[in-house]
């Protein structure tokens, strides 16, 4: 079995090729995904716009929704959901699908800041497709911070405006 440079310095030993313990941490192995937590039905695109506010930052729009509430009796917020839209007047196709694939890499690399129980959705502005990667996993992890400040906000309101039980 061949080292790449990225084990070698990272200390992997001859352990079998494909366990996940044997890449370096971050590798595609062992990473998050954002597979779980999209928005994937029209419907909840339209619900989350309803229920939403449009924030702006530089280089993109976004809506946060309080998701709808489970049907269980479980106490404990729904996982956060994302969501991303590349309309038309971002270019091509391929174009497009760049902007989402850079977008979708700077939140997976900070799922731990999505806010729990709500919806975040993302309209990103073509300054994205030639924006440094730097700059714009910056901007992601401010806006979810803001993201954050808004839900625990919304969820006091929520909970000051419940009646007693």
């Amino acid at each position: 079995m061949r080292l790449t440079p990225i084990e070698i310095s990272a200390g992997i030993s001859s352990a079998h090729p494909m366990s996940a313990s044997s890449y370096p941490a971050g590798h595609a192995a062992g990473r998050q995904t954002l597979s779980g937590a999209r928005l994937r039905k029209h419907a909840d695109y339209q619900r989350a716009y309803a229920a939403a506010r449009k924030r702006q930052s530089a280089s993109m729009s976004w809506f946060l929704a309080p998701r709808a509430a489970p049907e269980t009796d479980c106490e404990e917020p729904a996982e956060a959901r994302v969501g991303l839209t590349a309309g038309r007047v971002l270019g091509k196709a391929h174009e497009r699908n760049r902007i989402k694939r850079r977008m979708r890499e700077a939140l997976r690399r900070h799922t731990e800041l999505l806010p729990r129980g709500f919806d975040l959705i993302f309209h990103p502005r073509r300054s994205v497709l030639t924006a440094d990667f730097a700059k714009l996993e910056a901007e992601i992890v401010r806006i979810l911070e803001q993201a954050n400040a808004e839900a625990a906000r919304m969820a006091s309101a929520r909970a000051a405006a419940k009646p007693a039980q």
